[in-house]
């Protein structure tokens, strides 16, 4: 059953949507009849149509989607270089399994895994083992099941009979881990939030975890508010349990934004394979990797940490290839914007990207936070994204009012309320991303100033709906 309903499609039968028309300057619908009626949208037309015609009904409907520069939900790449474009249009009919017949893609995506391997400092960059995915989500799935497959393998003897594996990490998680705990059935052991603390607290995690915990989650940059976790505090409070009762808990850094931000802007911050305890970490190169969706990447520090027999080795694309990946046919153009955009940046470029990005953060996040009505929670100094709530004495209006208004205005800003045991707190969050430049950044304030004398006069919060307000895009 598809997730997304559409109509049963019985409007195309109808004489009232017959009569709606093609514009004739696209060219007639109906090729061989010269006619000009509009096709049927939820089943197959009966011929085909001008190219031309099919490309300008498309082109139109999607004028209705959002701007995606506008959009400050998604932490999604919006703007590329238009070299990078070229090179993924002239990729996007490689498919990045042949790497057989593709050798070059292949070796680009090698060269990729190196130089987040060195990034990250892995011990020994040339060993170390990755993969490119279709992004986090996927990359996240495969560190977790190499984590099930470890613990599997050390508890032969009372797996799957006798004991169930579980997986510790904060509430503030994305979805995917729910989504990985749920397929593979490994129980979620959540630390909920508390108080002011809005992410996974070491000591909690430590708390939680037994002889069957396969590992832990350490999220560097959480969805919710942009704050990073304290992986090196984290890993101190499992060392301390190892020496207490012998148990020697993994942990797996989800980087998805925060491991292509704190390479550059906070090399001081111990979060990485310079930790023994981290034995995987993830990033999206479509995220703050800037590149254009969809990308990611998974990171171990050695072969050690990827049972051999997770690795599928096939023969007829032609040579012996392995690959590790829940997908199989992708394209290869993501990839080779990559390394397009490592290539072209380097490490000082990263760093002023991502410098600029937190600037604005911090600078929006500040002048936000002068205004009466608001609160901040975070400011924009970790991930270049903060998270902010109407102050105490504000009962005209609130988080979702403010989205909904600003989306009158063309701004995608995602209101939401926080997970256990903070339900009581709605927020909304804006992600600065490349692209989204100081001067954007201003033309927002300056709608937001222009839109609270109206919310405030409010008599009372009109949104009554939470669910409805907005969407929460991750």
């Amino acid at each position: 059953m598809a997730l997304h309903q559409g109509t049963t499609g019985t409007e195309d039968h109808t004489p009232e949507r017959r009569r709606l028309a093609v514009n004739p300057f696209f060219g007639p619908a109906d090729p061989v009849g010269g006619r000009t009626a509009a096709p049927p949208t939820h089943r197959l037309p009966d011929g085909p149509m001008p190219p031309l015609t099919a490309y300008q009904l498309v082109h139109d409907e999607l004028m209705l989607d959002g701007n995606s520069r506008l959009n400050l939900a998604t932490f999604v790449t919006t703007w590329m270089e238009p070299q990078a474009a070229d090179l993924m249009a002239e990729c996007r009919d490689k498919n990045m399994i042949d790497k057989d017949e593709y050798p070059r893609t292949a070796e680009l995506e090698r060269r990729c895994v190196a130089m987040l391997a060195d990034l990250w400092h892995a011990p020994d960059p040339a060993s170390a083992v990755g993969c490119s995915t279709t992004g986090s989500s996927e990359a996240c799935m495969l560190a977790g099941l190499a984590l099930k497959r470890r613990w599997a393998k050390r508890n032969g003897d009372r797996y799957p009979a006798k004991a169930r594996p579980n997986l510790v990490m904060g509430v503030n998680v994305q979805v995917c881990w729910e989504k990985f705990c749920n397929f593979w059935e490994v129980e979620a052991r959540l630390v909920p939030m508390e108080g002011n603390r809005f992410h996974l607290d070491p000591q909690a995690a430590a708390e939680l975890c037994d002889e069957n915990t396969i590992g832990v989650v350490a999220v560097l940059g959480s969805t919710f508010d942009g704050s990073y976790e304290p992986v090196g505090e984290l890993c101190a409070a499992l060392d301390d349990l190892q020496e207490r009762t012998g148990l020697d808990i993994p942990v797996h850094v989800d980087g998805a934004s925060g491991a292509m931000v704190a390479p550059f802007l906070d090399e001081d911050l111990v979060w990485d394979f310079r930790l023994p305890r981290v034995c995987s970490i993830n990033t999206s190169g479509h995220k703050y990797g800037l590149v254009y969706p969809g990308v990611g990447w998974a990171l171990w520090r050695s072969p050690d940490e990827l049972p051999e027999e997770l690795v599928f080795r096939v023969n007829y694309l032609g040579g012996d290839m392995p690959t590790f990946a829940l997908n199989f046919s992708r394209p290869g153009a993501q990839v080779v914007a990559q390394y397009y955009t490592f290539l072209r940046l380097g490490r000082e470029g990263y760093r002023a990207v991502q410098h600029t990005a937190r600037d604005v953060a911090t600078g929006l996040a500040e002048r936000i936070g002068a205004l009466d009505d608001f609160r901040l929670l975070t400011r924009g100094d970790q991930l270049p994204v903060f998270a902010f709530t109407t102050a105490p004495d504000v009962t005209s209006f609130d988080v979702f009012d403010v989205s909904r208004r600003l989306r009158e205005r063309g701004w995608l800003v995602p209101a939401y309320t926080f997970p256990a045991n903070r339900r009581d707190l709605s927020v909304l969050r804006v992600v600065c991303r490349n692209g989204f430049s100081a001067d954007l950044a201003e033309l927002l304030l300056e709608d937001l100033r222009l839109l609270l004398p109206e919310l405030r006069a409010q008599v009372r919060p009109l949104t009554r709906d939470a669910a409805q307000a907005t969407a929460f895009h991750h």
